[in-house]
């Protein structure tokens, strides 16, 4: 799990898959096949969990980001968007 953003209003996590069970693990463990993005909204106190295309989506503006440098207005309003679909309110765990 990796912290890419943390802002006032946002914070945004890379959640990566975990490496395959070997068959001495305890078979109990939860794993996550693919990877994914957790974006909480701080204002709403929700989170939305993006994985399969919408995490391939948000990986492309990631990329792009990194490759023409935004404003954090510009971050903060993509991510606006994406707490738009945010339902889940954020549970510590």
């Amino acid at each position: 799990m990796n912290t890419l953003y943390d802002s006032d209003g946002f914070v945004v996590v890379h959640l990566l898959p975990d490496e395959p069970a070997r068959a001495d693990d305890d078979a109990g463990e939860p794993t996550l096949a693919r990877h994914g993005f957790e974006i909480v909204d701080k204002r709403s106190g929700k989170e939305v969990y993006l994985d399969g295309l919408w995490a391939e989506l948000f990986q492309r503006r990631i990329t792009e980001w990194q490759q023409n440098t935004p404003t954090q207005e510009e971050v903060e309003d993509t991510l606006e968007g994406y707490a738009e679909l945010a339902q889940n309110p954020v549970v510590l765990h």
